[in-house]
């Protein structure tokens, strides 16, 4: 990306051209009747809403350019499946497609592995969704795709949770002024008051501590020592065990 060009396969997306809806009308009916050149200004045509889709896909680790090229394979199975005779605009239709091209392709390269079954209930699921969009123009619900698919309401959450991929802690949601709002910002526990990223932290600061400083705080934060207790427990003074007590919890919270 440079200047506010996009290039993406090679191909400067500013110099693309644009259809209007009776052009693509006009193409789409040729192309369904066998016109190769019609398709190919179709695919051409509609190149800049592939590269809209997969803008939303940027910033995961993917070249952009196999995105892209996904895309394309989605937006040339639209051109071959959309049914001229339904009431509804053709970019309605590709854009469901397209992005789900593309998250079959992430699901089938995502870094955490998924069983087969569930592979192939989401595929299933994309299917079922791909169709019903097409159809009513709108996505159904989980309760939709359940009874289209004649299977549980949980198994077509897992399916579709399954083709969901992982992102960043630190890929940013929002951003204004140059002030971002990361994913991380939004992690919580809602049963209690403590960040697990926290208690990572923690861990970590103590795993750096000496062993003598890790048995004088798991003795008295653990198991309930007093300072003389310990003291009298690991062989030194109670002013000693205060010492080191003290160091070690200023060097965890630094």
């Amino acid at each position: 990306m440079y200047n506010g060009k996009v290039v993406i396969c090679g191909v400067d997306t500013s110099k693309l051209p644009l259809l209007k809806e009776a052009e693509k009308e006009d193409l789409i009916k040729r192309a369904k009747k066998g016109e190769q050149a019609a398709r190919n200004e179709l695919i051409n045509g509609n190149l800049r809403l592939v590269l809209s889709v997969v803008k939303r896909f940027w910033g995961r680790g993917e070249n952009p350019d196999d995105l892209f090229q996904i895309g394309c394979i989605g937006l040339i199975k639209s051109i071959d499946n959309f049914d001229i005779n339904q009431n509804v605009k053709f970019s309605t239709y590709a854009v469901p497609m397209i992005i789900g091209e593309i998250r079959r392709y992430l699901r089938d390269n995502n870094s955490v592995k998924v069983s087969r079954c569930i592979k192939d209930n989401a595929y299933k699921v994309m299917k079922a969704k791909e169709e019903f969009t097409a159809k009513n123009g709108c996505e159904p619900n989980v309760s939709q795709i359940a009874e289209m698919l004649n299977i549980p309401r949980e198994d077509v959450v897992v399916a579709l949770e399954s083709s969901v991929e992982p992102i960043s802690l630190y890929e940013p949601v929002f951003s204004e002024n140059g002030d971002s709002f990361y994913v991380l910002d939004q992690i919580g526990d809602k049963n209690d008051c403590r960040n697990w990223l926290y208690e990572i932290a923690i861990r970590d600061a103590v795993s750096k501590l000496s062993a003598r400083e890790r048995t004088i705080l798991n003795l008295r934060f653990m198991k309930g020592k007093t300072q003389m207790e310990v003291s009298k427990k690991i062989g030194i003074s109670q002013a000693q065990v205060s010492r080191l007590e003290k160091n070690a919890i200023n060097k965890i919270k630094s």
